[in-house]
């Protein structure tokens, strides 16, 4: 995670037009109504040995630029394609190569009004990157595939993204924000990051993005329900300071650094199952609750 000084912007305050239906008059339930469903590490851990076996063929690493990435971006993809998702790829060029961030949205909700999700898929040149930032995309993954599986109806509409080059500073979702048209960068409500998601070690700390409050709300008492320890980490080092930069609502987290990162031992060995599942199942309550909002 690379500090930062903390974003200010104007917040904008949306009203919610409440549906009627029949006498007396009241407001409908959120779409999102239904209880967040709650995973186990055998639907998360599997995408972290695909991405690990993705690197040992592919030169050991999935960088920018390499077989590792291109076919890193295909598994997910696939994955997403084969559940609903409506996929397209942001091409960019960065250090003579081209790079690609990989958009899903998930049909419905509200277009002028997103919840968009993301973390970065590609690693250092150095290792796989298994736990940096695999196990993000793995719970990012592993979100988009429970709105499938529970066919979610949103208030909000969500879109999820695995970025590129974030190894290389912040590359492929600064490419991203840059070409949105300014109407497109308003539509998005808050934008949520994951970046290490299993880190493997004692007295483990959730880093927790206080900037969106209602985004902060979610993440904080998700893991003070749980008595899981946090740490205010304000606006972060990942991927959303590309949001935070154009004046859009950011949060997420992530489980910090190990003796492993940008190193070659960073491999799914390297990445706590029980931390990564929770952490998912963090992601998902999340997106459920903010999906429901306007």
């Amino acid at each position: 995670m690379r500090p930062t000084s903390r974003l200010h912007r104007a917040s904008v305050v949306l009203g919610l037009c409440a549906a009627l239906v029949g006498a007396p008059a009241a407001a409908a339930e959120p779409a999102t109504a239904a209880a967040p469903p709650v995973i186990t590490s055998d639907q998360v851990m599997p995408h972290l040995d695909a991405l690990q076996q993705i690197a040992d063929r592919d030169g050991g690493n999935r960088a920018h630029g390499t077989p590792g990435y291109r076919d890193s971006v295909a598994y997910v993809k696939a994955a997403l394609d084969q559940a609903g998702f409506r996929t397209a790829l942001h091409r960019f060029t960065h250090d003579g190569a081209t790079g690609y961030n990989l958009i899903a949205d998930w049909p419905g909700g509200d277009p002028e009004h997103i919840v968009f999700a993301g973390a970065h898929l590609d690693s250092v040149p150095m290792g796989p990157g298994i736990n940096d930032n695999g196990s993000g995309s793995a719970a990012l993954l592993a979100t988009a595939l429970e709105v499938s599986k529970a066919g979610l109806r949103t208030d909000r509409h969500l879109r999820f993204a695995w970025w590129g080059a974030e190894e290389a500073g912040l590359v492929g979702s600064r490419a991203y924000v840059r070409d949105l048209p300014a109407a497109d960068r308003e539509r998005i409500d808050v934008y949520l990051n994951v970046d290490m998601a299993g880190t493997n070690r004692e007295n483990q700390l959730w880093l927790v993005v206080h900037d969106d409050p209602a985004a902060t709300a979610a993440f904080e008492d998700w893991f003070a329900a749980r008595e899981l320890p946090t740490f205010d980490i304000g606006i972060g080092g990942s991927d959303h300071v590309s949001f935070g930069e154009a004046g859009i609502p950011v949060g997420g987290f992530a489980t910090g650094v190990d003796d492993c990162i940008h190193d070659a031992c960073d491999r799914v060995e390297n990445v706590n199952p029980r931390i990564e599942t929770l952490s998912t199942n963090a992601l998902i309550n999340a997106v459920w609750q903010l999906a429901a909002r306007h």
